[in-house]
């Protein structure tokens, strides 16, 4: 049957003969990568006789085949539309091309498989055995992966492509969520009855769960938001509408329910905004109580709050409202409807559909609209996308070790064009929000759950990637200072200024801030970092506030405003180890070599301080830059900045100092100047540990040039004489 949401009428599509029973249905996807496809007014539907069958959307069977032994239990297509799963009471797993041809029986077991769903690339599948999960690739000799997920026999399973998250529901009365690997990330309490269904919403933020006489909408993460006691017998099966904003369900009593998301909330500073109907908000300033109610034209299918504007898709058009003013709205059409993620940084924002990226300002002009080739927009959801004023950030899905980095403002790729790749899967990406362009940072956590930190704009010369923290769960940078904060194993961890780690790196623990995070139990989440104001959000799907000092934010501002004295004054009105720490770090990295001489020896680093003071003496700016250089432990471009203004001595000296002995022979040779020099230092060495040398290019040279071993050298920094 169909039936017309709009106007309620019930049509019949299609009768079966008497003694067959339709069991499943999917229709065919609607669209990839904002393509219509040829075939998408069309579903497959699998009967009780063994067969499955090809429908149009009028009802035309264009194509029966016969596929198990006793009844289908369920048909899937993969996501491209080019191959077709089913599965049957006959424990077989089959594989067909689009058309209906046989391409390959996958699996074949003693038992029923009465359910099946497609992995996000379209290369494994998932099934039931039992109280079996079974994921099977579909290249041959490739590991399978096969786990008992439930106590009693496993009913539905549903596998999500932009979470890569696995939904199981058994008749042991528990649904639960896994990841791809297996790993148990929630279970449910045991409730009354088996648990029928279970479905993931498209962009993988919610599910539903179906039981007798209940239906229930979670998270993610498996927490509940709403629990609803139909009067329906058992919900069979559950689908929910493209746009993720209603569902049906298919009842035992043989009714079919409908139900629509509603009472999202948003919250961002002083407003707290509720979607009470489908086509209204209700916004709360909680600071003069005062109440807006926002109607639109067409149901809300997206929204998002930050950074002053409040922005909401429909199925036609994109609101953009400011804060200051809810009564003017600024709107435009839409040409694709199904928004599916909207991101905000300061100047623009991002909305995201099946058909591409497209980057507006808040006065609503198309500001750019970034591509990269196998581009695939549909799975693309908060974790695997970044925004920042001047950057955007999307992970590939082809490809998971990279991420293609984009100017915002013209949509093409950044410097050099080539993506940043890491050596293993990256899960997660930020970028930071502040600052200058040419110092944007983008902050990573991957598969092995190490936290990252590189530098965005790359010409030629590699960035180092940079580790900054082990198991972190989540993580997220400040709307208005570069500070970053992430939950790591037990410890709830922010790092005042990141960018040490490219400045001092023996100063990143000074300049953290740590805390037990024991209370935001298993799996907490990070919604917000707005201010000094942290939303986290525990497993049982409750909200955690915290606050952090308010001071490392306001050095932010002052360093980057140049205002060295009050930084240190407010440095020792604070007298906090990580203050100092963290000014001397900023210090260095402006090279305001006064400032990190005090923040040093407020700390306690003699050493560096007696360097920075070596420093201040050094006759020219050229020398002293590179030993700023060499401070922050760039030796290479320090050694390529003094050949570069022919202090070649200095060069030279250098590398003898960091025992690079090779690099100073050839620097030597190379230009015809100290070869002596460094045979008499490296002698030198030799003699004070008591070894022979073995360096054949010093042998060599060694021979051609006498040592006198009587007289020291000295020279003269100013002119390397």
């Amino acid at each position: 049957m169909k039936w017309n949401l709009l106007t309620s009428e019930t049509t019949r599509v299609v009768k079966l003969p008497d003694d067959i029973y339709p069991i499943d249905l999917h229709w065919f996807p609607r669209s990839i990568g904002g393509k219509k496809q040829s075939q998408a007014e069309s579903f497959v539907l699998t009967s009780s006789d063994g067969k499955f069958h090809l429908i149009s959307k009028l009802g035309r069977v264009e194509k029966s085949v016969e596929a198990h032994c006793g009844a289908v239990l369920a048909g899937r297509w993969n996501y491209e539309g080019t191959a077709l799963v089913t599965v049957g009471e006959d424990g077989q797993v089959k594989i067909w091309s689009k058309s209906g041809m046989l391409r390959s029986t996958l699996a074949q077991q003693g038992t029923p498989v009465y359910s099946v769903a497609w992995g996000p690339d379209s290369g494994k599948v998932l099934y039931t055995s039992g109280k079996q999960l079974i994921i099977k690739p579909l290249q041959p000799n490739a590991k399978v992966l096969q786990w008992k997920a439930h106590d009693g026999l496993i009913l539905k399973t549903d596998w999500n492509s932009v979470n890569d998250l696995i939904l199981s529901a058994g008749e042991d009365c528990k649904y639960k969520v896994w990841d791809s690997y297996g790993r148990l990330l929630y279970s449910s309490q045991p409730h009354e009855y088996p648990i029928t269904s279970v479905a993931w919403a498209v962009d993988g933020e919610l599910f539903a769960v179906g039981s007798f006489h209940t239906l229930r909408l979670c998270d993610k993460t498996g927490w509940s938001y709403a629990l609803e006691k139909p009067n329906t017998g058992s919900i069979f099966n559950i689908a929910w509408s493209i746009d993720g904003t209603q569902l049906a369900g298919a009842c035992g009593n043989g009714h079919v329910i409908f139900a629509h998301v509603v009472e999202q909330r948003w919250e961002w500073k002083n407003f707290e905004i509720t979607l009470i109907k489908r086509r209204t908000m209700e916004v709360h300033n909680v600071i003069n109580d005062a109440v807006d109610l926002l109607e639109f034209r067409d149901r809300v299918i997206k929204a998002s709050l930050n950074y002053g504007h409040l922005v909401v898709s429909t199925s036609l058009q994109c609101y953009v409202f400011s804060t200051k003013n809810w009564n003017t709205p600024l709107i435009f059409d839409l040409k694709e409807g199904t928004v599916s993620l909207i991101l905000q940084a300061e100047r623009h924002f991002l909305l995201v559909d099946g058909g591409g990226l497209y980057l507006y300002s808040y006065e609503g002009r198309l500001i750019s609209s970034p591509k990269f080739p196998g581009m695939r927009t549909d799975i693309l959801n908060a974790q695997t996308v970044s925004l920042s004023n001047d950057t955007l950030a999307v992970k590939d899905k082809a490809d998971e070790k990279v991420i293609y980095i984009f100017e915002a403002l013209s949509g093409k790729p950044l410097g050099d064009g080539k993506p940043i790749s890491h050596k293993t899967e990256i899960v997660e990406i930020a970028l930071d929000q502040k600052g200058l362009t040419s110092e944007r940072k983008i902050a990573f956590i991957d598969k092995n759950r190490d936290l990252h930190i590189t530098s965005v704009k790359r010409f030629g010369k590699e960035q180092k990637i940079v580790k900054i923290g082990t198991m972190v769960q989540t993580l997220a940078w400040n709307d208005t200072s570069n500070i970053l904060c992430g939950i790591q194993d037990t410890r709830f961890t922010v790092w005042y200024y990141p960018n040490t780690v490219y400045v001092d790196k023996d100063l990143l623990p000074k300049t953290l801030y740590e805390k037990d995070a024991s209370e935001f139990s298993k799996n907490p989440q990070i919604v917000h970092f707005v201010g000094n104001q942290i939303t986290i959000r525990r497993a049982d799907g409750s909200l955690i506030h915290l606050s952090i000092s308010p001071y490392p934010a306001i050095l932010h501002e002052y360093v980057s405003s140049s205002k060295w004295e009050d930084a240190v004054r407010l440095c020792r009105f604070v007298k906090d180890q990580t203050m100092w720490a963290c000014l001397a770090a900023m210090a260095v990295a402006n090279k305001d070599m006064v400032t990190a001489e005090i923040a040093y020896a407020s700390i306690g680093e003699i050493d560096k301080v007696q360097y920075i003071n070596s420093i201040k003496d050094l006759p020219s700016k050229e020398s002293r830059m590179a030993h700023i250089l060499l401070f922050s432990g760039n030796t290479q471009e320090a050694e390529t900045l003094l050949l570069q203004t022919g202090l070649i001595y200095q060069a030279i000296q250098v590398n003898i100092n960091l025992y690079n002995w090779d690099r100073a022979l050839e620097l030597a040779v190379k230009h015809k100047t100290h070869v002596d020099t460094v045979l008499a230092y490296r002698q030198k060495f030799l003699e004070d540990f008591g070894k022979k040398e073995t360096n054949k290019r010093f042998l060599q040279y060694a021979e051609g040039v006498s040592i006198t071993q009587n007289y020291s050298y000295s020279f003269c920094p100013a002119c390397s004489s």
